[in-house]
């Protein structure tokens, strides 16, 4: 069970990050695309700078906060939503970076951990491993 629990406890924050995004079905929320334009600044090296291309990285993130933790919960492309998730983890380092301690290294933690073990016995993944391996007469 402590997969679905992992998988569970990296989803929940980014995608109810996700839901404020959005103002309806496909309709970006116009405060994600202001974040982006004039809030969220990248911290490298001591600098602030702009983020590029302000309205495609918040319909971006808007997208993947929604899409990658169900994909997580569900167990569908486990190890690959949770890479994607470790890497938005990182950006968001850069963009909040006190913000380490309380939420990053946790939700980096996490995403390692998935990455490492793997969605679970209960995941889609799973299922679809089983199905492939009938299919193919057990031979994968």
């Amino acid at each position: 069970m402590a997969p679905i629990a992992l998988r569970i406890a990296l989803a929940m924050p980014f995608l109810m990050s996700g839901m404020t995004k959005w103002d309806g079905f496909l309709q970006l929320a116009p405060t994600a695309s202001y974040l982006f334009e004039d809030e969220f600044k990248l911290h490298i090296f001591g600098q602030l700078y702009d983020m590029p291309a302000p309205d495609l990285m918040a319909l971006l993130d808007g997208l993947a906060e929604i899409i990658l933790p169900i994909l997580l919960i569900f167990g569908l492309a486990t190890r690959l939503s949770a890479m994607a998730l470790l890497v938005m983890t990182g950006v968001i380092q850069l963009v909040v970076p006190e913000g380490w301690v309380n939420f990053h290294l946790p939700w980096a933690a996490l995403a390692i951990a998935i990455i490492a073990i793997g969605p679970g016995p209960a995941s889609l993944d799973r299922l679809l491993d089983r199905l492939i391996s009938q299919a193919s007469g057990g031979k994968t």
